[in-house]
């Protein structure tokens, strides 16, 4: 009977060889782990040359592990050496021994995927334990799996230099490695000589493109200001680039994205109207994708290629208007709040299933949205605001369609988004996920304390969420208080009311502009208690939590129900200041709007306190909810209303309702005509309504 090895500890000065290639993703793996030891245990390890001294050796798999032999697997073997035993980490390739470095740090050091992002209070250690009881890496679900770092603008604002450098970059695909992905579109039409691609592949994941870029191409326009973009009339020019970014990334790891989209992510008739039916459409599509593909494999063996069946792909391939290369892997797309149906365009929203059919042939994966800008409703600033079970429900569906070959998930800026996040790392490692277990296992692996009252309020998070539609999936994310708030003051202030407003048909009806501001008011009022009872149970936690904790379930929890409240509330006064305007009780409509600028004003605060430390300026770039645009427009807004009634001297309803009755008749104007400013005389107003209401 072979020996069982006594369990091998860890402590002070590890010593470890590494016996594999120093490619760059391994050689960024080690620093890594260097870190990692060193900050447990307290001392940089050493690298020595002799395996027989090491307790820790790096290398490529063999025959004798006897381990699995897929891509990307690791396994961990334990062997003695003399009078110690040593753990080696061995991986079928790079990919693989990346794996099981990061592996080794989460399961024996504590270190968890998103560390980083969720500022982890990593403990000190004098030594580690370790059984001595061999590991094999299970199959990941998914072959390709990993994240578009999309709608990324925090990222961009985070630090001074433009595009982001290293600095931003690593702990995003750092993070995106330990969850065991292994692709990524690193951001969204950034300058083309930047980091990102780059460091990308150095740390080894597969790339991708954007479903606008073609081939990971530069924009038609971009290279060729002026022209005319047509692939009809221009096909050589097209094909330049499309060459131009083959030959540029032929030799790295790419899932090679075949599109063809208009210039600015449009379809591509918006430029070129002379195809006005979908039979000319899709042939142009199936002549472009066909053209790539075979420029493609003409320069790469076996190329991995994938199409996006996004927008008006998706629905002319449904209806049969294109044809597409055999072996490509088709791509669906959730709506961009989770649900696998045809996006909303502006009021149109016909929910077109978006799944391969069961008689389907081929590769199928998904491009999937935890976080997402629309414009509308959608969660850019804020945790996904649907439950893990729906997450769950459409994942799990996806897969049994046999859309399990690839899994894209927009993952925005990674700081706000992280728990969503974990949840698609589980899915896409094990194919299944049970959301109470794994949301226990994530509070356990951040928090120190309060485990069922810190999961209680992750879990109630979506029951307080506004529904602003029929659908399990209509519910508000933080753009929905302030897209359509602004469109709703530009609407007002041009002018407009005796007529709707278009742009809100989607989510207030085709009614008189009146009714389209109570709807949303309808909405936002037991949206406001919802939001306020979760907060003080989320307050009432954080009393209870110690300093780290407190400063990380205020960044992960209470942050978002904050952006929620003030958002809901500014957005609820906001409706209620034009219900009273429109009733020319233009004082009170003045109170109302600062009531709404306060509120907002609020959310602009919390935003600010949450960059602490490593997190300033963190979003100095929110340009897409843009929380402070919304509390100028609202200034705006309050500084028209006084016009109606306080204007042309501002003092008018100061005289009218806060004046002394005795001071009215025998004041000197030379003495009392200086205006109060907008923020007191709206207090003062405010106390005099409240106390004269009947």
């Amino acid at each position: 009977m072979k020996q069982r090895l006594a369990p091998l500890t860890l402590k002070g000065t590890i010593r470890l060889h590494v016996a594999a290639e120093l490619s760059s993703p391994v050689e960024h793996a080690l620093r890594i782990l260097n870190r990692d030891l060193e900050t447990v245990l307290g001392a940089k390890p050493e690298t020595v040359a002799d395996s027989d001294t090491a307790e820790l050796v790096v290398r490529l798999a063999e025959e004798r592990d006897n381990g699995p032999h897929r891509p990307e697997a690791f396994c961990y073997r334990f062997v003695r050496t003399g009078d110690k035993v040593q753990m080696n980490i061995a991986g079928i390739d790079e990919l693989g021994i990346v794996y099981g470095i990061l592996e080794f740090s989460r399961k024996y050091l504590g270190i968890q995927p998103f560390w980083f992002w969720m500022d982890q209070s990593i403990k000190r250690l004098s030594e580690i334990i370790i059984p001595c009881e061999s590991y094999d890496s299970p199959e990941a679900k998914v072959r390709y799996r990993g994240w578009f770092v999309n709608d990324e603008v925090c990222l961009i604002g985070w630090k001074e230099p433009y595009p982001p450098t290293r600095e931003v970059w690593e702990p995003v695909f750092e993070a995106l490695l330990r969850c065991g992905g292994n692709m990524v579109i690193p951001g969204t039409d950034l300058p083309r000589h930047g980091i990102h691609y780059k460091l990308a592949a150095e740390m080894g994941l597969w790339v991708s493109h954007h479903h606008a870029e073609p081939l990971g191409s530069e924009m038609f326009l971009r290279a060729f200001p002026g022209r005319q973009a047509s692939y009809q009339q221009e096909p050589e020019l097209f094909e330049r680039l499309w060459q131009e970014a083959i030959e540029e990334q032929k030799d790295m790891k790419v899932l090679w994205v075949l599109s063809f989209r208009g210039q600015g992510d449009a379809p591509f008739w918006m430029n070129d109207p002379s195809f006005d039916t979908s039979e000319k459409r899709g042939a142009m599509i199936s002549k472009a994708i066909k053209r790539q593909y075979d420029m493609i494999s003409k320069a790469v063996e076996n190329p991995v290629c994938c199409v996006a069946l996004y927008g008006e792909i998706s629905e002319l391939y449904k209806g049969g208007y294109i044809e597409l290369p055999e072996g490509v892997i088709k791509i669906w797309a959730d709506n961009g709040y989770g649900k696998m149906v045809s996006r909303r365009h502006n009021n149109a929203n016909y929910r077109i299933n978006a799944l391969p059919a069961s008689d389907e042939a081929g590769k199928h994966g998904v491009y999937y949205h935890v976080t997402f800008h629309d414009l509308q409703a959608s969660n850019h600033l804020t945790l996904y605001p649907g439950p893990a079970g729906f997450l769950k429900q459409e994942i799990e569906n996806a897969f049994a369609a046999g859309a399990h070959e690839y899994l894209l998930v927009n993952s925005g800026n990674i700081r706000p988004h992280v728990y969503s996040l974990d949840i698609m790392r589980e899915l896409w490692l094990a194919g299944e996920i049970n959301a109470r277990q794994h949301l226990d296992q994530f509070v356990s692996s951040y928090y120190s304390s309060h485990h069922d009252e810190l999961a209680e309020l992750y879990r109630s998070y979506s029951e307080a969420a506004i529904p602003y539609g029929p659908n399990e999936d209509d519910l508000a994310g933080d753009e929905y208080y302030h897209h359509p708030a602004r469109q709703i003051i530009g609407h007002w202030l041009q002018g407009k009311a005796a007529e709707p407003d278009k742009r809100l048909i989607w989510a207030a009806g085709d009614v008189p502009f009146l009714e389209q501001v109570k709807a949303f008011e309808e909405r936002l009022a037991p949206g406001i208690r919802q939001w306020s009872s979760w907060l003080k149970r989320c307050n009432a936690l954080l009393a209870k939590l110690d300093a780290d904790d407190r400063r990380r379930a205020i960044d992960q929890l209470r942050f978002h129900g904050e952006l929620h409240l003030s958002g809901s509330e500014g957005f609820y006064w906001l409706c209620r200041a034009y219900r009273e305007f429109a009733e020319q009780r233009y004082a009170q409509a003045f109170v109302f709007a600062s009531e709404s600028m306060w509120s907002y004003r609020r959310g602009l605060t919390v935003l600010r306190e949450s960059e602490h430390g490593k997190w300033e300026r963190f979003y100095e770039a929110d340009w897409l909810t843009n929380l402070l645009s919304t509390v100028q427009n609202v200034d705006t807004l309050r500084r028209f209303i006084r016009m109606h009634g306080d204007s042309p001297d501002f003092f008018l309803w100061y005289k009218e309702y806060l004046m002394p009755e005795t001071e009215k008749y025998i004041y000197l104007e030379n003495t009392h005509r200086n205006p109060l400013s907008d923020d007191e005389l709206a207090q003062r107003l405010k106390l005099f309504f409240a106390n004269n209401s009947e």
